[in-house]
């Protein structure tokens, strides 16, 4: 892997970790207002931002981890149908186009950092993945 494509990895790494982690705070406090107010304008019941809470932490915690390439697929493709189900979302209920800002990055840095990863952190086939 060429030093250039690792840096640009662990770029967007980095920043997906870090939109993933604040949001997830941010769902889990369930302090905002804002944020419940948006999820039952979306439709969705309270309680659901606790689950995509959770499940953001572990993904961040799979994809950060060194070895398990099995689990890290499952871990990005969790965060291109989480941000791209809030894409769609909010484009049901017609919210305006800021709206759509952080969920794109966050689906932009999936896609970046997925694409990106070192071979290590891929899924080989012949070798048992989960023994990586």
């Amino acid at each position: 892997m060429s030093k250039r494509r690792n840096i640009l990895y662990w770029i967007a790494t980095v920043w997906l970790s870090l939109g993933m982690v604040s949001t997830a705070i941010v769902q889990l406090a369930g302090l905002a207002e804002e944020v419940q107010k948006t999820v039952r304008e979306l439709g969705y019941p309270s309680y659901f931002l606790y689950i995509i809470g959770v499940w953001k932490l572990l993904g961040v915690v799979a994809v950060l981890l060194p070895r398990l390439p099995l689990l890290k697929e499952w871990a990005y493709a969790g965060f291109f149908f989480a941000m791209s189900g809030a894409v769609i979302s909010h484009l049901a209920i017609h919210d305006p186009l800021t709206e759509l800002f952080g969920p794109v990055l966050l689906l932009i840095l999936t896609v970046v950092s997925w694409y990106l990863r070192p071979v290590s952190r891929k899924i080989t086939p012949g070798i048992k993945n989960y023994e990586q």
